[in-house]
């Protein structure tokens, strides 16, 4: 047991030691990444969450894809199911399943389909070649073990892009650790996401790198309070992620004379986090709130922000089924749906025997 945590703790060492040799680049983010799907949240739990979670411990296995190190053992036996409808025909399907091992730990197998729908092609003279479809998916299995107060956990995971037939591969690998509370309900997780390389790019295009994410976050929820909050700190790993529109044009002062957009301290501070809250009614019933200001920022119109960046959800469990709906607004024009319906089927077994 004590070579098998210290190999977790090696992993995580070495994962966060690379971040400081990646190139400048690869810390870029807001379309300079490849496979940019890898950052959207595939289940009604984390998108209820503002998007992400470091630290939410639930029984939803789901919770792998926002830190691998978040498995434990209320998921042990349950398979979730997660569908999100986004705008036009943009549709995304997960399963996710939790099950433990006495050799190899705690495992987690997650996989996730992002189908892009149906689209005409033509030829140079505009006649049409019929229809292409474009997709992309991932597959991936998770490790996770538990040493006193600390979990550690990895994942590794294919992500596959494809479109009209032709294809791009990449490896990629997430790895945390969580820490909780031995008599508290307080839990603080940190997370490497979407380490990888990029295998084989589309054809004619060059390398690029995968969209890199450190996260650290925390989760209380106060004592004799049916709250519980969650902040996390996203792209830790690069201070500015504040964009100006080179082109936009700024406002006229009375002299009119144009003032043109600056870079804040504030507002780039506050794009690094989101934060959650969910209100506890028992065991069967929560209602959840998130808000993601990088994302109400970047995804605003120019005339109005709407409600973009907010997410409202609620989790309801119904005899041995457990049921998450959240609504997101991802941008201002338009919003999505996420639903999440989950199972322990180790039960299921256990009163068929």
């Amino acid at each position: 047991m004590k070579q098998f945590s210290a190999r977790w703790a090696v992993g995580v060492g070495v994962l966060l030691g690379t971040l400081g040799l990646r190139p400048a680049a690869a810390q870029q983010i807001g379309g300079r990444a490849v496979f940019p799907f890898l950052d959207l949240p595939p289940s009604a739990g984390l998108a209820a969450l503002g998007g992400m979670s470091t630290s939410a411990r639930t029984d939803d296995p789901s919770m792998l894809y926002g830190n691998p190190a978040l498995l434990n053992a209320d998921m042990d036996g349950h398979l979730s199911l997660s569908y999100v409808g986004y705008v036009a025909d943009i549709k995304q399907s997960t399963a996710a399943y939790v099950f433990n091992t006495q050799k190899f730990g705690r495992l987690g197998v997650g996989i996730t389909y992002l189908n892009y729908g149906s689209f005409e092609s033509y030829d140079a003279a505009g006649n049409s070649l019929g229809s292409f479809g474009v997709n992309e998916y991932t597959a991936g299995l998770t490790d996770a073990y538990t040493k006193g107060n600390y979990t550690f956990g990895a994942t590794a995971k294919l992500a596959v892009s494809s479109i009209a037939g032709s294809r791009s591969l990449a490896g990629v690998a997430d790895a945390g650790v969580v820490y909780k509370h031995p008599t508290a309900d307080f839990t603080a997780g940190l997370v490497v996401k979407n380490l990888g390389y990029q295998f084989s790019p589309y054809p004619g295009t060059d390398r690029g790198p995968l969209p890199l994410d450190v996260q650290l976050g925390a989760t209380i929820k106060p004592e004799h309070m049916p709250l519980r909050f969650s902040l996390t700190a996203h792209h830790l790993q690069q201070w500015q992620i504040q964009y100006l529109d080179p082109n936009a044009r700024g406002t006229l002062d009375a002299s009119g004379v144009e003032k043109v957009p600056t870079r804040s301290f504030g507002d780039n501070l506050a794009r690094h986090f989101t934060a959650s809250a969910a209100l506890v009614l028992g065991k069967g019933l929560q209602l959840r709130v998130g808000y993601n200001h990088l994302q109400r920022r970047e995804l605003r119109l120019d005339n109005t922000s709407g409600s973009a960046g907010l997410s409202f959800g609620a989790m309801i469990k119904i005899s041995t089924f457990q049921l998450e709906y959240t609504h997101a607004t991802l941008q201002a024009a338009g919003s999505s749906e996420y639903v999440t319906i989950s199972r322990n089927f180790d039960s299921l077994f256990k009163k068929k025997e």
